[in-house]
């Protein structure tokens, strides 16, 4: 979507809300044409909503680096961590990118704004054998439907897949000759990532029972993953699923889906797996994002060396 000149100088006189608000649901609009993920469009829509309403009636040439400085300092008044500060930079940044290939402005004042300095924290990933506790034996008694909460715990840690990823699981997505399944990851991008016999020995005590669920609801659905209803799984239910489940196991209340996807990660790296198969597996786009896991994997040889080398004591 192209601005013309026309539109251009009718954005520059408009009021207030007009220019940078209007830019950013044209913005937003784009992203969504591009398949770009839903949670990002979210919180793009949230941080330029902001902007939108701290730029007030600025014209674009009336709002340089002080005034994104100045909107930033507003955030931190509102009491926004860093974290959130940076996305709302890396928001008004994307904005200002395209904006300039439209050919609305010259210059990016958001490029001469520093990131916020984030503390590098590495997740607490739960070992081998906290994992194993988990998942060997019965389902705690605060699983609501057993056999289905075991299976996504074996695809979470089993496939390293996301939680969007596998709430968007089609029944028809699975491969059993292959032992693989169809995941959909960011921007609708699609690989193959495989599975294990407990996941699949999972999957065989889960579907006789989603069957029943639906005949029950007489409902019908492609999702693997249903709730009691007999509705596709959301995002936040399997979340909560997941914590309750762990802190009933003996884990900590801060597991989360994505928890158990660090762990997939960082159990490959441990036991020998090539950091580019576990990259394909995971759907990364870039090796150093995957390469991450290398220092959680080298945290934890630390911290073994610690605790069993004689001479470490």
């Amino acid at each position: 979507m192209r601005f013309t000149t026309e539109a251009r100088r009718r954005g520059e006189n408009n009021h207030p809300k007009s220019v940078v608000a209007r830019a950013a649901a044209d913005f937003l609009r784009q992203l969504r044409e591009r398949n770009a993920s839903p949670h990002t469009i979210k919180a793009y829509r949230g941080d330029l909503t902001n902007f939108a309403a701290y730029a007030g009636s600025r014209r674009w040439k009336e709002i340089d680096h002080v005034a994104v400085r100045g909107f930033l300092s507003q955030l931190y008044e509102k009491g926004l961590g860093k974290t959130s500060v940076a996305r709302a930079l890396a928001a008004v940044r994307s904005l200002y990118r395209w904006l300039a290939r439209e050919g609305v402005v010259e210059q990016n004042p958001a490029k001469l704004v520093s990131t916020p300095k984030l503390p590098k924290k590495l997740p607490r990933v739960p070992t081998i054998e906290e994992m194993n506790s988990v998942l060997d034996g019965q389902m705690p008694e605060v699983a609501a439907f057993p056999e289905r909460d075991r299976l996504m715990l074996e695809l979470l840690y089993g496939c390293g897949i996301r939680n969007s990823e596998l709430i968007g699981i089609n029944l028809d997505d699975i491969r059993l000759s292959m032992e693989a399944i169809l995941v959909r990851g960011k921007g609708k991008k699609e690989r193959y990532v495989p599975f294990g016999d407990s996941a699949k020995s999972a999957l065989a005590a889960y579907l006789p029972e989603r069957q029943k669920t639906l005949t029950e609801m007489r409902k019908n659905t492609p999702a693997l993953l249903i709730n009691r209803r007999g509705g596709r799984l959301t995002t936040r239910s399997v979340g909560r699923i997941v914590k309750k489940i762990a802190v009933a196991k003996g884990l900590s209340p801060d597991v989360h889906p994505h928890t158990l996807r660090h762990a997939f990660g960082t159990h490959m790296l441990e036991e020998g797996a090539d950091l580019r198969a576990i990259q394909e597996m995971l759907g990364h786009e870039r090796l150093a994002t995957t390469q991450r896991y290398t220092q959680l994997s080298m945290k934890h040889v630390l911290q073994v060396y610690d605790q069993t080398h004689p001479r470490a004591k």
